[in-house]
């Protein structure tokens, strides 16, 4: 069934649905609780496997430790989160951010994966702040987690984490949600197009971790998404590589845009470990729409290997194949070629070499500072300005439907 709403309708229902929400501060009417929805490929600890049978692929969680603060353990979504695992063993924690064995354990390079799916940490957000941003979005939202059960070698997370980042629930997402909510009221309407969006603020809600994923573990992103799916002015944005089709019960009436990051599917096999398959992601993109997802693309990280100009070449034609009219309608990208970094080169050399291959490329990449103060490599200025002039070509080219957003 198609949950899309005709503008004017549903921009008066929102208005109407957003008034009742600030003045009640009530999330939503849903009576099915987080603990009750299905969460397909999370596995409690105690789950045995038959005698005899085969093990199919690890799921991505099998918790069986839950570091926590005590400060989260009282609160109604880390009582919820602890009742899924049960068996888990509970170790108390004065910081979600100071745990040495988690994150300053260089022995953990060789449990990264390990690490992922049996940890699980539960904290509280302490600091609120939406930061201005200008390119994906108009704004960063706080975290409602950080880190992810997936282990793509790229990734940025660790980066700041140390040695592992299994995921990061933060339990206070009432206080979170009225944050957000305060913001976008804040905001009023929206006065000028710009490339985020032409109508509605943009807030990214999954800077530091997976929404997909999380939503598997809390009903924290599903808390945020009804906040957006209510607002007149403003929707929700993030990315992912992770398809979680229990999505599209949410009904997000057009303002939540999800993001599937894609790349070749010869480079994806080295460096994005656990994730769905490229070819699953795109397949999923007509579902989404169909649910009443905008859905965009996310073009990153772009890894110039050898063969780069043809393998993406056959990507963006396999979308031009696979998606429909109604989704090209609504597609944009976004392009973001590698960046890199050297301590985390130096931990995917002790537990995933191959990738590195990829990733580290010294003689063409040079030393820049990220907008977080973050020393990191990309490729040399030169080569990465022909890059994307070559990758937009190939894009309007092969799949002529989708507008590129922003490039670097």
């Amino acid at each position: 069934m198609n949950r899309r709403r005709t503008a004017s309708g549903g921009r008066a229902r929102r208005w109407r649905r957003w008034r009742r929400w600030t003045s009640s501060r009530r999330r939503r009417g849903d009576p099915v609780s987080g603990a009750e929805r299905s969460v397909v490929t999370v596995r409690p600890a105690s789950s045995p496997h038959p005698a005899g049978a085969t093990r199919g692929p690890r799921p991505l969680l099998e918790v069986r430790r839950i570091y926590a603060e005590e400060a989260a353990l009282v609160l109604p979504r880390g009582q919820e989160i602890v009742g899924r695992w049960p068996e888990a063993e509970i170790v108390p924690v004065a910081s979600h951010w100071q745990i040495p064995e988690l994150h300053g354990d260089e022995a953990n390079a060789w449990r990264w994966v390990r690490i992922k799916t049996e940890a699980l940490v539960l904290g509280v957000k302490k600091s609120l702040v939406t930061r201005p941003n200008g390119r994906s979005a108009d704004f960063i939202a706080p975290s409602t987690a950080n880190g992810c059960a997936m282990a793509c070698a790229y990734c940025y997370v660790p980066r700041r984490k140390g040695y592992s980042n299994p995921i990061t629930v933060f339990a206070n997402i009432e206080q979170i949600t009225r944050h957000v909510a305060r913001h976008i009221a804040k905001q009023g309407p929206k006065r000028e197009p710009d490339q985020c969006d032409a109508e509605s603020w943009v807030y990214d809600i999954g800077e530091n971790s997976d929404c997909s994923v999380d939503a598997r573990v809390s009903d924290n992103v599903r808390d945020l998404c009804d906040l957006f799916r209510m607002s007149p002015t403003a929707k929700a944005s993030f990315a992912t590589k992770h398809v979680n089709r229990d999505l599209l019960e949410w009904d997000p009436l057009g303002r939540v845009r999800i993001r599937f990051s894609l790349m070749p599917e010869e480079t994806a096999r080295v460096t994005d470990i656990r994730t769905s398959s490229i070819r699953e992601r795109i397949a999923a993109i007509d579902d989404f729409v169909e649910a009443g997802y905008e859905v965009h693309l996310n073009l990153s990280p772009v890894i110039l290997t050898p063969t780069w100009r043809e393998d993406w070449t056959r990507l963006l034609r396999e979308v031009d194949d696979t998606i429909g009219p109604a989704a090209k309608a609504q597609l944009k990208a976004e392009v973001i070629l590698l960046t890199h970094n050297a301590a985390l080169h130096d931990v995917n050399l002790r537990w995933h070499p191959r990738a590195e291959d990829l990733l580290w490329t010294p003689d063409r990449q040079e030393t820049k500072v990220s907008e977080n103060g973050a020393v990191n490599v990309r490729y040399e200025r030169a080569l990465k300005a022909s890059a994307v002039a070559e990758l937009r070509a190939i894009v309007a080219r092969e799949l002529p439907s989708c507008t590129i957003r922003y490039a670097f």
